[in-house]
């Protein structure tokens, strides 16, 4: 049976050469060979993964597994497994696409969207390319928190503790961090402001150890949680919808994306790029915003019901995306460091 997205391609393979579709048939072929497929931070519940995970098994007959773990736990895997790979594909941050490729620890693959995709939100030589967007969100539970928070200043004002996560290790938390900047003046290059933000939280004896999972969540240990959106509102919708407020902070966020990378060494190489292929299609962006991820592709049409999802796109006014990426890189290195010189010294 042609696949779905050969016959796509059949559409587009004038302007697009490239992706032919008989080389997008022979990759089909090489990946129902192969037969699986091991993902590496792409659990089921994050993003609506789970759908993609179905739709590969049932039209291409690729089995799959995955072990969710951080970004820089994928990248240091890949590192450390090299020829020895467990692991054929991983989910990263944006800011740590290009760490892994500087690593020398993946392969490039560019899907047949890839004219879709922002050059700001892609390697040129196809190494990562952001598959879906996030911007950093409160969760707040209502049976907990009296007077919710609408912003990072506000949050100085509470009597709640606020549950932020593995700096310095998780992208979200990193990201977190980098959004509290952006409402306090600070930048990519400048993370003080934020970071003495959280160190005030701390010495008020509000900031969490705790990370803001579902499990943590669902037991009422997260009061305010820092997210991504399409996390807050998945597990929000996923315990009870009443229970918990989703919102974007006023006063500023950042709106940051995640790659897949595959990894250099694979065994299942090419189940990895058609899976790639796959997320990047209609039916994949699609996938990700049932999860409540933006995708990253602006010509994909949403149903009606997906797109009731989403949070209104007035909360995202004073949102914006990393200006300076090769700062952020550098931040990012430095941040475990100054977590725990400028806020961890102040946890009572």
């Amino acid at each position: 049976m042609k696949s779905v997205i050969a016959s796509a391609l059949a559409l587009v393979a004038i302007s697009q050469p490239l992706f032919a579709a008989e080389n997008i048939a022979d990759l089909e072929k090489a990946a129902r060979g192969e037969g699986q497929l091991h993902s590496i931070g792409m659990p089921d519940s994050w993003a609506n993964w789970k759908d993609t995970w179905q739709q590969l098994g049932s039209i291409y007959g690729i089995k799959h597994q995955d072990t969710d773990m951080s970004s820089a736990q994928e990248i240091a895997k890949f590192a450390a497994e090299k020829a020895n790979a467990t692991a054929d594909i991983g989910d990263v941050g944006g800011a740590f696409g290009p760490v892994a490729v500087k690593q020398g620890v993946t392969q490039p693959y560019k899907p047949s969207t890839w004219a879709d995709i922002p050059n700001w939100a892609k390697d040129a030589d196809g190494h990562w390319m952001l598959a879906y967007t996030g911007t950093i969100a409160f969760l707040i539970n209502k049976d907990l928190v009296k007077a919710a928070p609408t912003s990072w200043q506000s949050l100085l004002g509470g009597d709640y503790k606020v549950t932020l996560g593995d700096v310095g290790v998780a992208s979200q938390a990193n990201n977190g961090v980098l959004a509290a900047a952006y409402a306090t003046g600070g930048s990519e290059k400048d993370l003080k402001p934020a970071l003495d933000l959280f160190g005030q939280l701390a010495k008020q004896g509000r900031l969490s150890l705790n990370d803001p999972t579902i499990a943590n969540i669902e037991k009422g240990e997260v009061e305010v949680g820092v997210l991504w959106d399409f996390n807050a509102l998945n597990y929000r919708d996923q315990i009870d919808p009443k229970k918990f407020d989703v919102v974007i902070p006023s006063d500023g966020s950042v709106i940051a994306g995640y790659t897949t990378i595959i990894n250099k060494w694979a065994k299942n190489p090419n189940a990895a790029k058609l899976a790639r292929e796959y997320i990047l299609s209609d039916a994949g962006q699609i996938n990700l915003a049932r999860g409540y991820a933006r995708p990253i592709r602006s010509n994909v049409t949403l149903p009606d019901d997906v797109k009731a999802k989403l949070l209104p796109a007035e909360q995202y006014a004073n949102a914006k995306p990393v200006q300076d990426h090769a700062a952020w890189e550098q931040s990012s290195k430095a941040l475990p460091r100054q977590w725990q010189e400028t806020v961890m010294i102040n946890m009572q």
